[in-house]
């Protein structure tokens, strides 16, 4: 079988503070928007600028960690994969479908003084910036082990 990749990365800021709640089970998810900005020019001429809004996702110990430091405003660099989930609409009965990264590295861009507050400020590591990674399995997100991922796992 042939190799294939599915592996997102994007620099952009949050539109909202992350929501974050927790399975029956405890595991952390995050959710919320991310914007990325283009800007070109129209066939007239014309500067024009576009803003995408991304849905991410994060899982566990990364779930957690967005919660208490990334804000509304905040500038991040985020790493993942696509993930895509369909459903029958239960009022038209047609078919809806969702596509998220599913967050698996996360780097603080913004500093403390900057927009959005949160930034790495207390993480710094170089050039301002903190780095935190954690790979996942899928959708489920827990691992049969149920490892427990604390803040010495985090390279900081």
């Amino acid at each position: 079988m042939a190799k294939s990749v599915n592996k997102v990365i994007l620099i952009g800021n949050l539109g909202k503070d992350p929501e974050v709640k927790y399975t029956p089970s405890g595991t952390a998810v995050a959710k919320f928007s991310l914007a990325t900005n283009e800007r070109f020019k129209d066939k007239a001429g014309e500067w024009q600028d576009r803003t995408e809004w991304h849905n991410i996702v994060a899982w566990q110990r990364l779930a957690e960690i967005i919660g208490e430091y990334v804000k509304k405003g905040s500038k991040i660099y985020i790493e993942g994969r696509l993930q895509t989930s369909s459903w029958d609409d239960k009022e038209s009965g047609q078919k809806k479908y969702k596509t998220e990264v599913i967050a698996s590295d996360l780097v603080l861009l913004s500093g403390r003084g900057e927009e959005g507050g949160g930034g790495g400020g207390s993480f710094s590591r170089g050039g301002g910036a903190s780095h935190f990674d954690q790979r996942s399995s899928g959708p489920e997100h827990e691992p049969a082990d149920s490892t427990t991922i604390t803040d010495e796992d985090i390279p900081f």
